[in-house]
């Protein structure tokens, strides 16, 4: 069920970026076409035309901008960036979907199990443990296949599929540390390479100017405000699932000592 909420999950994310990256063509397609009617009105006035340029940029919407840096930043070595971010969200998706699923009501839990320890004995009690989803139960369910082995032998069986239970919750988190180390490498990547940019527009020039060092310069810094803002994107939801893990983690625990507790009082019954 988890694989099939992570596939949707990739699939929305990639749809949204095919279109994201079909707007950005239809963005550079506008943008060649206003610099082509700006050349045709090169006899204008200068003030009338800072003045249409400045009404120009107050009246472009902010998703135009961002597609509009995306494009100057380089769409290709930038789709890198965004691969990172839809990658990272679609674990990030998945593993939100699997931790609320493993939540589970310990106390109503540990209630229906003692209640059916004193009516339908052990067997009565794993019944119990089969229809409740979450490593809560399914921690009860293989201590109390040991329980004719004696209570130490559910403590310690308890204690080691805890072990395998707290793996299963953080599976996959690695990934998404991955790309909250990626992204802005990603980003210092692309500071290097519009540094040389510039680097190469001044030597083919043979002069140092504003205009030659303003391009690659751009795509300096384009680019790492790109891998910074993926990375602290994935570095928010990467601290609410570990602290998601961590809760699960310190119930399960605490609802291992209790069912402990529970059938040591069961058995000098």
């Amino acid at each position: 069920m988890k694989r099939i909420f992570m596939f949707l999950a990739v699939i929305s994310l990639m749809t949204c970026s095919a279109q994201f990256a079909s707007a950005q063509t239809d963005e550079a397609t506008q943008s060649e076409a206003a610099i082509s009617a700006d050349n045709t009105t090169a006899n204008a006035p200068e003030q009338q035309q800072v003045a249409e340029t400045s009404v120009q940029e107050e009246g472009v919407p902010i998703h135009q901008a961002i597609k509009t840096k995306f494009i100057e930043g380089g769409a290709g070595f930038m789709a890198t960036v965004l691969a990172c971010l839809i990658l990272g969200l679609a674990v990030s998706i998945e593993r939100i979907i699997y931790l609320n699923m493993a939540s589970t009501n310990t106390t109503k839990l540990l209630e229906s199990v003692e209640k059916a320890l004193d009516e339908n004995g052990v067997e009565g009690a794993k019944e119990v443990c089969r229809n409740t989803r979450g490593p809560v139960a399914s921690i009860f369910y293989q201590g109390l296949l040991h329980m004719d082995e004696g209570v130490e032998a559910v403590e310690k069986t308890v204690s080691s599929y805890g072990s395998v239970q707290m793996a299963q919750l953080e599976k996959g988190l690695s990934w998404i540390t991955l790309f909250i180390a990626v992204a802005p490498m990603l980003g210092f990547m692309g500071t290097v390479i519009g540094m040389i940019q510039a680097f190469d527009d001044i030597q083919a020039a043979g002069d140092i100017s504003p205009t030659l060092v303003a391009g690659g310069m751009k795509v300096a810094l384009i680019t790492t405000v790109g891998g910074l803002i993926v990375a602290i994107i994935l570095q928010f939801i990467y601290n609410y699932l570990i602290a998601k893990v961590d809760s699960i983690v310190a119930e399960m625990e605490d609802a291992s000592i209790s069912l402990v507790d529970i059938l040591v009082k069961n058995q000098n019954k």
